[in-house]
């Protein structure tokens, strides 16, 4: 297959749209990371139509990782991109302003490095005018521009419309993936004024096709390790107003996305993986187990009814 090479203006303004994929770390039968495994990923996402892939998101399973397998992650995901011109995201940040700082800090080292997915301070729940200022100064330090990973029901930290809006006039903020798990009044607020240069990307994969009726640019989906066709079809189909399509389509990923969510992520999506081939084990590491066999055949069955 002849893998094709995207490029941009390295000097323009990064505003994140389309399919991104948050790639699992695969495992060998002996628990170290299977490299060539994650490489070839990152290449078949790439080839299905996604627009970019990100390292050391929660599906990546990072906390569960040393520091020199974060690395090994980061570059292996930062040579396909250069390889293939795509967009790199990699998860970075941290509770405190300063250790944030210091993560951001460490990505001077990739320069294929688009863009930091940041999450909202966790457990800390400083004031609204505390978030404000925790990414005030991230933006001003950070070597590349900011995705706030807004996910109350991981950080304990919900964020209304107006102080989203104020993060996301920062210089410096790209965009948000916002992954509250709902379709709330609040996202339908922000994405009715958004400023510019802002990219709302759909977080939770279920909530994709309404997001994206609304105006959203995209997503960050561990569900698109599977069928990145069928999800790069559906932004398209909203962005070109073929709503039969959409609403059709729409449906049946969420479908998809249910049965893959259905225990703590990414369990289900390496049992499916690993059930086709694509990497060596189904492992995760503790506190995360394996995806029960049920599960996994649930969603081999749904992705069946997609192809």
């Amino acid at each position: 297959m002849t893998r094709t090479r995207r490029t941009s203006p390295p000097t323009a303004p990064y505003t994140p749209q389309g399919i991104h994929v948050p790639l699992i770390t695969p495992f060998t039968a002996d628990d170290e990371v299977a490299s060539d495994a994650l490489e070839a990923l990152a290449h078949e996402v790439l080839d299905a139509g996604a627009t970019g892939i990100v390292a050391l998101g929660t599906t990546g399973e990072p906390a569960a990782l040393d520091e020199a397998e974060r690395d090994l992650v980061t570059e292996v995901c930062a040579r396909v991109c250069r390889e293939r011109g795509a967009a790199l995201t990699v998860g970075a940040g941290a509770s405190g302003t300063r250790a944030a700082e210091e993560s951001l800090g460490r990505l001077k080292r990739w320069p294929e490095v688009r863009a930091a997915l940041v999450t909202v301070p966790a457990f800390v729940r400083p004031a609204a005018a505390g978030v404000l200022a925790h990414f005030e100064r991230l933006a001003r330090v950070s070597p590349v521009p900011l995705i706030v990973y807004h996910v109350p029901y991981r950080t304990g930290q919900p964020l209304d419309a107006a102080l989203l809006r104020e993060i996301g006039a920062l210089p410096g903020v790209a965009g948000v993936k916002y992954a509250v798990g709902a379709l709330d009044g609040e996202a339908v607020a922000l994405l009715g004024d958004l400023p510019d240069g802002f990219a709302v990307l759909a977080g939770d994969d279920a909530f994709l096709s309404p997001l994206l009726a609304l105006g959203a640019a995209g997503g960050v989906l561990a569900s698109a390790h599977l069928a990145t066709a069928r999800f790069t079809e559906l932004a398209a189909a909203w962005r070109a107003g073929d709503t039969d399509r959409a609403r059709a389509l729409g449906h049946a990923l969420a479908r998809l996305s249910a049965t893959l969510f259905a225990e703590p992520n990414p369990s289900v999506t390496k049992g499916v993986l690993y059930a086709q081939g694509r990497i060596p084990s189904p492992a995760v590491r503790l506190p995360l187990l394996p995806a029960g066999t049920e599960s996994v055949a649930a969603a081999v069955r749904e992705l069946a009814h997609l192809t």
